[in-house]
């Protein structure tokens, strides 16, 4: 989500294009994906769990709580930043608000994190394309040039992207209609709650 907010709107990260906002991609990748990720690579070599697919709905405890703590650690922190734009800061407390009740539901029955994650996604690009970003945006390319995009491509492109992950984790087998369904809704309302609990 942070990059689609970087193409959309870069200058509200105080910068003219997305290139310029690597270092802080980076430092949010390192906080919400590589330390995650780093943990449950630990966690199967102490043999704490037994794959890093975490198919077991008990073996997913652990990661679920390292995770969440590093989003709520990186949203406290960004918080009271005013060089951090609101729309990033919507976007993170509904990704850590989903996580929390993924969590909480993991607890009873099994949920789809991967379309919590999508279904968050699909709700913060309709929430950026109507509220938080220009009619258009730009995308640079590696040549030097940009072309020009309507918006509302983002969520077209998105809500493809959604499917096609729901879609794999059914034929996977990793998860029954209600876990994905159930996931696409947790990760929608949690970013929805974000926006109305921050704007």
């Amino acid at each position: 989500m942070l990059v689609i907010l970087s193409l959309v709107d870069p200058y509200s990260f105080g910068h003219s294009n997305i290139v310029n906002n690597k270092g802080f991609i980076l430092i949010v990748f390192v906080s919400t994906f590589f330390i995650p990720a780093l943990s449950v690579l630990m966690m199967k070599a102490l043999d704490m769990v037994e794959s890093i697919q975490l198919r077991d709905r008990q073996e997913r405890i652990g990661p679920y709580i390292i995770t969440g703590i590093f989003y709520l650690w990186l949203f406290i922190n960004l918080r009271q930043n005013p060089n951090v734009p609101e729309s990033f800061k919507v976007c993170l407390l509904g990704a850590t608000i989903g996580l929390f009740i993924a969590f909480l539901i993991n607890l009873f029955s099994k949920i789809s994190m991967h379309t919590t994650g999508m279904g968050g996604l699909l709700a913060m690009s309709v929430i950026t394309v109507f509220n938080f970003s220009k009619s258009t945006f730009w995308l640079p390319l590696p040549s030097g040039n940009a072309v020009e995009f309507n918006s509302q491509i983002i969520i077209f492109f998105v809500l493809v992207v959604a499917g096609l992950v729901g879609t794999s984790r059914l034929l996977l087998k990793a998860h029954e209609p209600q876990d994905i369904y159930g996931g696409y809704l947790v990760g929608m309302l949690a970013q929805f709650a974000a926006f109305a609990i921050l704007i």
